[in-house]
């Protein structure tokens, strides 16, 4: 179910009444969509979000968000609404990776400077902050399949400890077909990185893009406009993997979101505010 809070909280003189929607799971991993007064401001952590026209904007909660967020709300005359949220914390459980090429755990030297290039790649990707709505429309699956990885878990690959795992794995056989799971702009595509093999990147508006790793194949293009349901690439085993799988990720820009609580609370086809 999703939580829906509602406030409508009164200035002082003129009586401006200014209100605040949030949709959402406020847990780590969550995304949330707020609505505020048109022409108000949002601030959330001490970040600034981007509001349309209509007082619609989004942000994300990463996997070590902290028990408690400050969001302020702030009209044309500046007048700042202060709120606090408490954030669900969660437990992840440990993944042992085994039999990934042993490269991609310890990197010799000569690939440092290509990983450096190749994550500034993916930084510049995420950090865009377009005006388009497209989160709107919800998300679905990019595929089905069993599910082999979850968002936040502890990874150990070859018994070395690496970074939490950030995405959905979904195995599946090489050369299955991957599908756009909504509406957006292409923002990169590259066809083999070193860690993540073939890498598509998709934007879907206010800094919330999904990432697509471990393809065989990246069939859409560089700045092509996506629908829902769009064939764009094709299951791989590429990079750090040891079988064919789509690992699915979803950002608010560098905030990396469990793309499972995007589909159960954002599902397509919902109406979103």
């Amino acid at each position: 179910m999703i939580r829906s809070l509602v406030f409508v909280l009164l200035s002082s003189l003129p009586f401006v009444i200014q209100a605040l929607e949030l949709s959402g799971p406020l847990e780590q991993g969550g995304m949330l969509i707020g609505r505020v007064s048109p022409g108000e401001r949002v601030e959330v952590m001490g970040r600034p979000v981007r509001v349309d026209n209509d007082g619609v904007f989004v942000f994300g909660l990463g996997r070590d968000a902290p028990a408690e967020i400050d969001l302020v709300s702030r009209n044309g005359s500046d007048q700042a609404q202060h709120h606090r949220f408490t954030v669900k914390q969660r437990s992840y459980q440990e993944q042992r990776v085994n039999g990934v090429p042993q490269q991609t755990v310890t990197p010799p030297k000569e690939v440092l400077e290509r990983i450096r290039r190749e994550a500034a790649l993916v930084a510049r990707a995420r950090a865009d902050d377009d005006q388009r709505l497209d989160f709107l429309s919800g998300f679905h699956k990019p595929l089905e399949g069993p599910i082999t990885g979850v968002y936040g878990s502890l990874r150990v690959y070859n018994g070395t400890p690496g970074n939490p795992h950030y995405g959905l794995d979904i195995a599946a056989p090489t050369g299955t077909e991957v599908f756009a799971p909504a509406p957006g702009i292409v923002k990169l595509a590259y066809k083999d990185m070193f860690y993540s093999g073939g890498t598509l990147i998709i934007d879907h508006g206010h800094g919330i893009s999904s990432t697509f790793i471990h393809l065989s194949e990246v069939l859409a293009k560089e700045g092509q406009a996506v629908a829902p349901g769009d064939l764009i690439a094709r299951v791989g085993a590429t990079g750090r993997a040891t079988g064919p799988h789509l690992d699915w990720r979803i950002n608010w820009f560098d905030v990396r979101l469990d793309p499972a609580l995007v589909l159960q609370y954002f599902p397509a086809g919902k109406a979103l505010p």
